[in-house]
């Protein structure tokens, strides 16, 4: 039943689709409907049902017909998962200069399933390893990190060692706080390796030995992409939603907005935290992402980004 139910609606909202498409000039508000109101699986049929009757790529067909950051949008929702990351990444590494931001949001914040999976798209898609072009693009302690997130070999586990947890705050102690200069390895060999569980614990023993947060120290012994990468990491362990709140936040804050993380955030997030999200960022900031998001965009982009927010 509920099969057949789904198969209806994509039928129709595919008939909807294509007609907006085949209308002279696209009627945006029917592709913003239709495609910010699917899951992703749903959205996969509707451009397979696309190509099957019109013979065409709807992407292609949308791309022809929207612009700038309403179309940035519709083909992001157009492509699953792993394979936005992995043309975020590319765009990222690709474009004048890096966007570190996007290299950060994305690798410090995935699962080890999720990073697999987009290496593999990467290298499907573009014909070179996501490894090799993030070392040819990055350089010193940041690309080490950067190479190490995307091994994907973080602990998943949930078991915390008490013993091996006070050794960890001790080791990143003594190599930031309690010395002079940073030895960022040990940074990066707690902070890339150990499940989160053991991490929460880590970061405990280091407020009782350092008398500050991890954040801080990070703060003051680092700088630049670094300091970014390794505060992600942290935030993306305690608590991702609200890593993903404050992005928003700051995306939109202040003069101007920073298009490309609220796009990609509202995207890849729509259907994995986008309610937690909202949550912290209310919890956080006291106005409504709704509100922020509505206030400071307009137009269809406006449209589609509260379709994708939801009340």
């Amino acid at each position: 039943g509920e099969e057949l139910g789904n198969r209806k609606c994509v039928s129709s909202a595919f008939i909807n689709v294509s007609l907006g498409c085949f209308l002279i000039g696209t009627d945006e508000a029917v592709v913003i409907e239709v495609l910010a109101r699917r899951t992703i699986a749903q959205r996969q049929r509707i451009k397979e049902a696309y190509k099957l009757t019109v013979g065409k790529d709807l992407a292609g067909d949308l791309q022809g017909e929207l612009t700038g950051n309403t179309e940035k949008v519709v083909l992001g929702l157009l492509m699953i998962a792993p394979k936005y990351d992995a043309y975020e990444l590319r765009t990222a590494i690709k474009g004048s200069g890096t966007e570190e931001a996007a290299l950060i949001d994305i690798l410090a914040s995935r699962t080890n399933a999720e990073i697999r999976a987009i290496t593999e798209v990467y290298m499907k898609e573009h014909g070179t390893s996501l490894e090799d072009d993030i070392e040819a693009d990055t350089s010193g302690m940041f690309k080490r990190v950067l190479v190490s997130l995307l091994t994907a070999g973080r602990d998943e586990s949930n078991t915390v060692n008490e013993t091996q947890a006070v050794q960890d705050a001790k080791d990143i102690y003594e190599a930031g706080e309690a010395c002079w200069g940073t030895d960022e390895v040990k940074f990066l060999t707690v902070l890339c390796v150990r499940n989160r569980n053991h991490l929460l614990r880590v970061f405990e023993e280091y407020q009782k030995i350092s008398g500050r947060d991890i954040e801080d120290s990070i703060k003051r012994e680092m700088s630049g992409s670094l300091e970014d990468v390794f505060l992600a990491i942290v935030k993306c362990l305690r608590n991702k939603p609200a890593f993903f709140a404050e992005r928003l936040y700051k995306s939109m804050k202040g003069l101007g907005t920073t298009d490309s993380i609220l796009i990609r955030i509202m995207v890849a997030r729509a259907e994995i935290d986008m309610l937690d999200i909202k949550t912290e960022f209310s919890k956080a900031y006291g106005k409504t992402l709704h509100s922020f998001i509505n206030g400071d965009s307009s137009g269809d982009y406006r449209k589609i980004l509260l379709e994708l927010c939801g009340e």
